[in-house]
């Protein structure tokens, strides 16, 4: 059976990266050009697997994300870290003194902060992928605009790396989920990581609680991500993920929380990404 994978952005973006290094074979891609086009790409059948930006080391949570994944019921089936490099490139030729825009997804130019506050007369303009800013700057032959991308997006598209990593923190790493709209990708035994989601009534000590099963049945809790309920002011969801040596242990933290807390969810079972 064919496989087609889902990605945010085009070919030379960071999620196209991903798509390379996780998977052994690829059958095809689905570009879209925002997150919920490429839920829709999942639901609607464009393609089987995706891959989506979760976290970042120096930006943080992308928080609609978490959002997107649980209101589509979709699964998380796996991760993957990727050690982010931004360049700036532009066309062959021209200087920084040249540029007068640089345009980048925001969670890009926000890493990239610090580098670019060395020169005011460049704008940073949003837009919705690294990549397609880089191939969009060498199909019009746009001079004086600049891309803020992963070297891939250079080669691919034949710009020149005017400045090579400028994202402010140098150990800049990036979590993707690889997401699809059912589970049951891994037998129990290679299992050992999960993230689930839960609501908890607004009582003293009830989110400690939890922490403390969690910490008795020997669960490491890696993250956790709070996020209002909408129509309940001051009311959150928990999202979290844990780490585990045995899954059994895990499982029975599944069902304990599952009678403590309202509205229990697992959002995936799947083996942990190496950072």
């Amino acid at each position: 059976m064919e496989t087609k994978i889902a990605i945010q952005g085009i070919k030379g973006s960071f999620h196209h990266q991903v798509a390379q290094q996780y998977f052994e074979q690829i059958d095809g891609l689905d570009e879209c050009m925002s997150f919920d086009d490429l839920v829709n790409s999942l639901i609607n059948n464009r393609s089987q697997k995706g891959v989506m930006a979760l976290e970042n080391s120096i930006a943080g949570s992308i928080i609609p994300n978490y959002a997107l994944i649980d209101r589509n019921n979709l699964h998380i089936i796996g991760e993957h870290y990727l050690d982010i490099h931004m360049n700036l490139m532009v066309l062959k030729g021209q200087k920084i003194k040249d540029i007068k825009e640089v345009h980048s997804h925001p969670i890009a130019l926000l890493q990239c902060a610090v580098f670019f506050s060395q020169y005011p007369h460049i704008k940073l303009v949003e837009s919705g992928d690294t990549a397609e800013t880089a191939r969009r700057i060498q199909e019009q032959q746009l001079k004086g605009i600049g891309a803020v991308a992963a070297p891939i997006a250079a080669d691919l598209y034949d710009l020149e790396i005017l400045a090579a990593g400028i994202h402010t923190v140098q150990s800049n790493k990036t979590r993707f989920v690889i997401v699809k709209t059912t589970n049951k990708e891994w037998p129990k035994e290679t299992i050992n990581k999960a993230s689930i989601k839960f609501e908890l009534d607004d009582t003293p000590g009830s989110l400690a609680t939890v922490l403390n099963v969690m910490n008795n049945c020997k669960l490491n809790l890696t993250k956790i991500q709070s996020m209002p309920i909408i129509d309940r002011p001051f009311q959150y969801s928990f999202f979290v993920d844990v780490i585990f040596e045995k899954y059994k242990h895990y499982e029975k933290v599944k069902n304990i929380l599952a009678l403590m807390t309202k509205h229990f969810k697992v959002l995936g079972e799947y083996k942990r990404g190496e950072q």
